[in-house]
């Protein structure tokens, strides 16, 4: 039985819950920590295939963006005042990023997020982040899920009118896309190293 000196000390949210600065503030938060609906999300272990999966998005886009965009992995985004989510990959514009110090940016910068589904982040990649992105502005939105070792892409575009998504493919072996810029990514390259390949 674990001794009360040695349960971790969690974080005692205020009344009206935390904030996105609160982010910066509170002592021993564990690396990657989120803020959704003014609640804290803790990180969980992640898959081989999430980590490559964002390591290729994030090496791809870097290598396509076009001059004035930059692409960051694991960064916070400022949704609102309750809502500061870390998507796995992001791109935006460059003049956001004027400080090496800084821990955020706004999402009126940021032209793409993506997500790579986790077993524990299923509802909040497929249905909460989406609806906080597109009522944020940021224009488009791709959710890549792991289909038996192999990566699907969910690609979705902001319908201006409505202020929502509109899905504008699902890519499997190959993602040819003109939007946000002109890419073709070969999705079978997300996969585990075998035989030293």
């Amino acid at each position: 039985m674990a001794t009360e000196a040695s349960l971790p000390k969690w974080p005692i949210p205020p009344a009206e819950g935390w904030s996105a600065d609160d982010l910066d503030r509170l002592p021993n938060l564990p690396a990657r920590t989120q803020l959704i609906d003014a609640s804290l999300v803790f990180p969980c272990p992640q898959s081989v295939f999430h980590e490559r999966a964002t390591s290729f998005f994030g090496r791809q886009l870097s290598v396509a963006a076009p001059q004035g965009l930059d692409v960051l992995c694991r960064f916070t985004v400022d949704v609102d005042r309750q809502n500061r989510p870390e998507p796995d990959v992001l791109m935006l514009r460059e003049e956001a990023l004027p400080s090496p110090d800084q821990t955020r940016v706004p999402a009126s910068a940021v032209v793409l997020t993506v997500e790579v589904v986790s077993s524990d982040s299923v509802s909040r990649d497929r249905e909460t982040k989406p609806l906080k992105y597109a009522r944020a502005g940021i224009a488009h939105y791709w959710r890549v899920e792991n289909e038996k070792g192999l990566a699907v892409v969910h690609a979705f575009e902001l319908e201006p009118t409505t202020g929502t998504y509109v899905d504008v493919g699902i890519f499997r072996e190959r993602m040819k896309a003109s939007a946000p810029f002109p890419m073709d990514l070969d999705l079978t390259a997300i996969k585990a190293r075998r035989g030293g390949e």
